[in-house]
């Protein structure tokens, strides 16, 4: 997970799928270092770390990536004019520099079994580069693979012989011409090529045509990230009678406009395509998007931009759906439905539930929960429950800048922060923002009274 200043910065474009190159490969004798590691415990790449770190992407690259580098040798840094390397490592440089050496990564763990493949890969640097097979070998650019499949914790390293240059930045009018000469999110995706799967999903879908135009934020799982789900699941998706389950799984990943990496640190959640909002997370360590982590940001298409991230996002059920899940609050979900509460929790929302647990019920006085339970008693029961009710979809990060939340019960619900824990009423919120389709759940350790 890359931390928020890595996330700031970064400009990480799409992955490529790489394959066998017929080229003899390097079993790595340190599997379990990073990158930045192996490539100094080689020894052969001196003036590459050393540049790595000039350019500041020590840690994006020792994060957990994964990525692919194509990794020029100490001699191939040795054949560039004389003086070059030394201007370039100057601090007034740093962003050619940067430019220059994101040109030979790609994001993804990328083997070198599917390369022949390719004409061309499209490089964190945002720019493509030229891939040729001839008589055996194979070239990036212009430069020769010579070694391949060096296996790092966080990726791979294939070695060339040659520095390989980005294309000059053309000069583009203030207009809509310099987005016209990008793809656009669904070819992005394609030429990417790790995004197979994704691709796949939105032509069954039938959302290709909607991502191809409009104006559109993708949060893109990778190939890996969908292996990561059941074994059947992606095939039980794909088929037609379940075509609108997947759109409302691949829309859950989209939001309308576009929000670069720096627009998205600064939202607590992101309402998504289907409707339903998700949770952005910012941290010392990372930043996350449902708990997925946001692996790459930033490639940019001619009607949006892409973020890839390492999990895919399912949307939650309602907040009745969501606790019956939970298994922890049957006293709760017995009291909604004595009280007729069940359409609340069912509706459309959005709103924000303190939701009491099993425990929390057990700790009222003996009989009061069956007291409460009876018909006679509903009234009493609704307006126990609508006080732990407020609406609005309010995330944890809201509810801490509260003083007090107005509840469904019309009464005001006091909010404080005391020894570093968020207190509604005289209860402690234990767990917080736990998603729902309609709003959001935090589990709180006491029955409110009002």
């Amino acid at each position: 997970m890359m931390n928020r200043r890595q996330f700031l910065k970064a400009a990480l474009a799409g992955a490529i799928a790489v394959g066998s190159m017929g080229l003899p490969t390097l079993s790595a004798s340190a599997q379990a270092k990073d990158i930045v590691d192996t490539a100094i415990g080689a020894g052969s790449f001196k003036t590459l770390v050393a540049a790595v770190q000039a350019a500041g992407l020590v840690e994006t690259l020792k994060g957990p990536g994964p990525f692919t580098v194509f990794a020029p040798t100490d001699e191939a840094f040795a054949k560039l004019p004389a003086g070059t390397l030394d201007s370039l490592l100057k601090p007034e440089n740093k962003q050619q520099l940067i430019d220059i050496l994101t040109f030979h990564v790609v994001a993804g763990a990328v083997k070198a079994a599917d390369v022949v493949k390719l004409s061309e890969v499209t490089t964190v640097n945002g720019a493509k580069a030229k891939i040729t097979v001839m008589d055996g070998k194979v070239m990036i650019e212009n430069a020769n693979v010579v070694t391949t499949d060096i296996v790092a914790s966080n990726g791979v390293i294939h070695v060339i012989d040659t520095v390989i240059l980005p294309p000059a930045k053309p000069v583009l009018p203030p207009t809509g011409a310099a987005m016209q000469r990008l793809p656009n999110i669904v070819d992005t995706a394609i030429g990417a090529g790790n995004f197979k799967t994704l691709v796949a999903a939105v032509e069954a879908a039938g959302l290709a045509n909607t991502l191809k135009t409009g104006r559109w934020t993708v949060f893109a799982p990778t190939d890996e990230a969908f292996a990561k789900l059941p074994a059947g699941t992606v095939e039980e998706l794909l088929k037609p009678e379940n075509k609108q389950q997947l759109r409302d799984i691949l829309l859950y990943h989209v939001a309308r406009g576009k929000l670069p990496a720096s627009q998205v640190v600064k939202h607590s959640g992101i309402g998504m395509a289907n409707g339903v909002r998700t949770l952005v997370k910012v941290a010392d360590d990372g930043v996350t998007i449902n708990g997925a982590n946001i692996v790459a940001t930033d490639i940019e298409a001619s009607n949006g931009v892409i973020h890839v991230i390492d999990q895919v996002i399912l949307p939650p059920g309602n907040i009745a759906a969501v606790a019956e899940s939970a298994g922890s609050f049957n006293t709760l979900l017995a009291a909604v439905k004595a009280a007729g509460l069940e359409r609340e929790l069912t509706g459309r929302g959005p709103l924000t539930v303190f939701a009491p647990t099993d425990e929390a019920f057990a700790k009222l006085p003996p009989g009061t929960v069956e007291e409460l339970l009876k018909p006679e008693n509903k009234q009493k029961l609704r307006n126990i429950l609508l006080y732990h009710i407020v609406r609005g979809n309010n995330d944890s990060s809201t509810v801490a800048k509260l003083k007090a939340a107005r509840t469904l019960a019309g009464k005001s619900l006091p909010i404080m922060i005391e020894d570093g824990k968020v207190m509604v009423g005289n209860a402690t919120v234990a767990a917080t923002d736990v998603l729902a389709r309609n709003g959001v759940i935090h589990v709180i350790d006491t029955v409110l009274i009002p």
